[in-house]
């Protein structure tokens, strides 16, 4: 997607080395961090310096890319090894972050010795290619379901920031806006990391699309006064059965939807879908640090970058950063092989069915 009218992936590999938009700083700065291990990478995904599921995805398949390049002769596999460990201590919900250091494993374990190393970068090359397109699919067969004009709500920053490119419930968004559609977005601040005011404000500015952002709390009124026409949202891990896990508010959004007769979508790439989950009761549900409730980030006035607390001291938190939709309240799947129903024999035919994209 496009930053000041040029073109940028979020995450890419530039030798050994993993280069990706910096997102806790936007959108006071755009900067670009290069990171030249893999337990850099695995950092960065951490502490959310790149975050998305897809993103972070992509990320991952680079990190074992680097352990392989950096491995000496004849421990790939054990530095490989020692990479997925760290990647996947990183952070537990999104299913693509593991489908993705699964992809390079299995790949390098089916190659020859010699070829290991070369496996490893041409497969994780592959997944951010894939990720893109399936963005750009989701885009193409999404934007369908937007009316013109539409008022689209959405939460949290599922846009290309959180994938390699084109992202999933923006990608319909930008999609029907190239095409002429009229339509414009709602975007939550979505607290307490504020994705929504933060990244999705900002992304949709640079594409030009017309954006209110609301309280998180401002939800339910907009949709009675009759402000909203869809709502569509990303997701981090998609249960066998159909549940969905995604930024914690989310479940809200979908009870309030079907109270106001509102479609619900949900936009994700097939490697989001997990079958070895049969229900959203078995999806890991990350807990963060508390500090991201107590206190917030943003600039001052002269445009100096400023921290604050908002709490007393104290204050007793939880912090879920995920909740789970059950299927039950999503109307559709967007994903890149169709539309479908979140039930569970649409979902198994899907993912056994997957496409393979062509690279480029």
């Amino acid at each position: 997607m496009r930053v000041n009218g040029t073109h940028y992936r979020t995450v890419w590999l530039e030798g050994a080395t993993v280069k990706l938009i910096d997102q806790r700083r936007l959108p006071f700065a755009f900067e670009i961090r290069s990171l030249g291990t893999y337990q850099e990478t695995a950092e960065a995904i951490r502490d959310m310096t790149v975050r998305g599921a897809g993103a972070i995805g992509v990320a991952a398949g680079f990190g074992m890319a680097q352990a392989a390049l950096v491995a000496p002769d004849g421990a790939v596999d054990a530095e490989l090894a020692r990479a997925a460990a760290a990647l996947r201590a990183t952070r537990p919900t999104a299913r693509n972050l593991f489908y993705a250091i699964e992809r390079v494993e299995e790949a390098v374990a089916e190659a020859d010795p010699a070829a290991k190393r070369a496996r490893a970068v041409e497969t994780a090359q592959a997944l951010a290619d894939e990720d893109a397109r399936a963005g750009e699919r989701i885009g193409e067969l999404g934007q369908a379901l937007l009316p013109s004009p539409a008022s689209v709500l959405t939460h949290c920053n599922a846009g290309w920031l959180a994938f390699a490119d084109w992202g999933t419930a923006l990608a319909p968004i930008y999609r029907a806006h190239r095409e002429g559609k009229a339509v414009s977005v709602f975007a939550t601040e979505t607290r307490p990391r504020a994705q929504g005011a933060k990244l999705t404000a900002w992304e949709l500015a640079q594409e030009g699309v017309p954006c209110t952002l609301i309280p998180d709390t401002a939800a339910g009124s907009a949709m009675r006064q009759g402000l909203i026409q869809v709502v569509l949202v990303g997701a981090d891990r998609i249960a066998a059965n159909g549940d969905v896990a995604n930024k914690i508010g989310t479940y809200q959004l979908a009870v309030l939807a079907r109270t106001h007769r509102i479609p619900f979508y949900v936009a994700a790439p097939t490697s989001t879908i997990d079958l070895s989950c049969p229900s959203g009761e078995r999806i890991p549900i990350e807990q963060r640090a508390d500090e991201e409730v107590l206190w917030t980030e943003g600039v001052t006035p002269e445009g100096h970058p400023a921290r604050v607390r908002i709490s007393p001291e104290g204050s007793r938190v939880r912090n879920w950063a995920f909740d789970v939709t059950p299927a039950d309240y999503v109307t559709a799947l967007v994903t890149e092989r169709g539309v479908i129903r979140a039930e569970p024999e649409a979902i198994v035919k899907l993912s056994r069915d997957r496409l393979s994209f062509p690279l480029g």
